[in-house]
């Protein structure tokens, strides 16, 4: 999943292994660099601070998993491939789980990554055929960008190999999220009509039903 060969992948190695043997919070930039074998100059030129190594990482993640997104069966239905595409995600993870507890313990995953989160969402539930542009789309992103935090979470501290509970608060969420999700699609089709017809009807409250040519007056006698 990440090319060792390029400055990049050699600094998201070691960043990843310093996390996993001390506290994130702990690794300075230095101390990467210094592990990876590249001056801090090398360092800024590819990362200018820690949470671009976060970013990266998650860039790397979406990469991989969007390759092994496989091509869509007839009858397949949508929250499986989404169910499909989060549990391979989990599974690319898998070997950096213990950098990953000291990363999301300093809190690292917070505000100033919160777009990056988003479009990983994004790209997420495009793998799944899932619609996520406009209105409802937004929604959509945002409502698994919930969801996936809350299975991220549960997934930190399963240390089954089959990961049954992982499994089990995903599916439970991502049902308790599509009944969320209709209700948004709902609200949303509202929105939309009243965007596009909400004009004509306040005209026609306003002033009335508009003349048609049946209602002309009658010619002066």
């Amino acid at each position: 999943m990440i090319d060792t060969a390029t400055t990049t992948g050699r600094l998201l190695t070691a960043a990843l292994d310093l996390a996993g043997k001390k506290d994130w919070a702990a690794v300075t930039l230095i101390d990467i660099a210094e592990a990876a074998g590249a001056s801090l100059a090398e360092l800024r030129a590819v990362f200018t601070t820690k949470n671009d190594v976060i970013a990266a990482c998650i860039d790397a993640v979406d990469a991989e998993l969007l390759r092994r997104t496989p091509k869509r069966a007839d009858g397949q239905g949508r929250r499986d491939l989404l169910f499909d595409a989060i549990m391979t995600r989990f599974d690319l993870l898998a070997p950096y789980k213990r950098a990953l507890k000291s990363i999301y313990a300093a809190e690292a995953y917070g505000l100033p990554l919160a777009g990056k989160h988003l479009a990983s969402r994004y790209w997420m539930l495009q793998a799944a055929g899932i619609a996520a542009d406009g209105a409802s789309g937004a929604l959509r992103v945002a409502g698994l960008a919930v969801t996936y935090a809350s299975v991220f979470r549960v997934w930190l501290e399963d240390d089954d190999p089959g990961l049954a509970r992982t499994m089990a608060a995903l599916d439970r969420r991502l049902r308790r999220g599509e009944r969320a999700i209709a209700s948004f699609d709902r609200l949303a089709g509202v929105v939309d009509r009243l965007a596009s017809e909400g004009p004509r009807i306040l005209r026609a409250m306003l002033h009335g039903r508009p003349r048609t040519p049946t209602d002309r007056e009658p010619d002066a006698a």
